[in-house]
């Protein structure tokens, strides 16, 4: 975790484009009012529909999963304001663009079987986000929010609201669905037919234990097992063979433990690659060409351990930076990259590789 500062802009990001890929706004209920219809409304309006709380563990934080001075001025919750979030994250840190990933609303894990509900309020974010983030800060991008448990109105709403210039990824929770199941490929069709890429960002339930652990501590040490999981089951099911121009930014998972996986799925490819003859790829060439990688939560390492694992993983290229903002274990643009990294590096980091990535960020010096 590295301390905000909102003082002043640094020399840090003064010196390079910042491209923050992950960011969290918030919605209060009460706000995605004007954009849902009834009864989902009243579900909340008259009923007191919350959505479930199902992480059983006391936080480690004292504002929750939130840093306790990220929480507005008027006392709501981390992310809900605009301004605040303009004034404590993008002025301060002279972000040039930074990605919003929202609090993950419509996810299988929180509605269960209620998808018509999950749909809707699916709708209404995006609609919201759409209003009163993005056409408010030139600087914000979004993700488009989907019910993606049910794949047919999933679609729909990419359809919907996916030629938005804004909207640059589909997001998908990594929860206890394999998203690689031939089912969710109406999804990835969508996306790319839109130029959109996936986003997939942890979420809250135990895959990679199957039940919940003990201690948080466990929990969050084992985020990376999942976010290993889902690489697999995107690559073996072939989804990036049968949909050429799709990539997948893999969220708030850091990045370290690629060089492992680049290692293992190649062996298994070797040992194994009778069985899923659709695929005809190197796994680590697909995760290098197809795939992106954000930096947080960054582990404290020198600059010869970084550069060990660039040379392990072939290349820099697909990582990219973020701060996870509001979240508590927030990562400073100043503060979370290893010391000493050569401005050329730093320049691919903070904002280059994320404009790569993302072919619907303007250009460098185009806005």
């Amino acid at each position: 975790m590295q301390t905000l500062n909102n003082e002043a802009t640094t020399d840090q990001t003064k010196k390079y484009s910042l491209i923050d890929t992950d960011i969290h706004e918030r919605v209060m209920y009460e706000d995605l009012f004007p954009y849902l219809g009834q009864p989902w409304r009243r579900y909340i309006e008259d009923c007191h529909w919350q959505q479930e709380k199902h992480m059983p563990f006391t936080q480690p934080a004292v504002a929750g999963v939130d840093r306790a001075d990220a929480k507005t001025p008027d006392g709501k919750p981390a992310g809900t304001s605009l301004p605040f979030m303009q004034e404590q994250l993008l002025d301060a840190n002279n972000h040039e663009f930074g990605i919003l990933t929202g609090a993950l609303d419509p996810s299988p894990s929180s509605m269960h079987g209620w998808y018509e509900m999950a749909t809707a309020l699916a709708s209404a974010y995006n609609d919201w986000q759409i209003n009163e983030w993005l056409d408010k800060d030139s600087r914000l991008y979004g993700s488009v929010h989907i019910a993606a448990q049910e794949v047919a109105n999933a679609v729909k709403e990419i359809e919907r609201v996916g030629s938005h210039p804004k909207m640059i990824q589909v997001l998908l929770p990594i929860d206890d669905i394999a998203w690689g199941d031939p089912y969710y490929h109406p999804i990835f069709e969508a996306a790319e037919r839109h130029d959109l890429m996936i986003g997939m960002h942890h979420n809250e339930p135990p895959a990679p234990l199957g039940k919940w652990p003990r201690y948080f501590i466990e929990w969050h040490s084992l985020i990376a097992t999942s976010h290993m999981a889902q690489i697999t089951s995107m690559i073996f099911n072939g989804v990036f063979e049968k949909y050429p121009n799709l990539k997948l930014m893999m969220i708030e998972g850091g990045f370290t433990y690629v060089p492992f996986l680049m290692k293992k799925l190649d062996q298994q490819f070797k040992d194994l690659r009778h069985e899923v003859p659709w695929v005809t790829t190197m796994p680590s060439d697909t995760i290098k060409n197809r795939m992106a990688f954000t930096t947080q939560p960054l582990e404290e390492m020198s600059k010869k351990e970084w550069n060990l694992l660039v040379e392990q993983m072939g290349t820099d290229e697909i990582i990219c930076f973020s701060t996870d903002y509001p979240h508590w274990d927030y990562d400073s643009p100043d503060e979370a990259m290893p010391k000493g990294l050569e401005d050329d590096v730093l320049e691919r980091i903070y904002g280059e590789n994320a404009r790569k990535f993302y072919p619907k960020l303007p250009a460098r010096g185009d806005v």
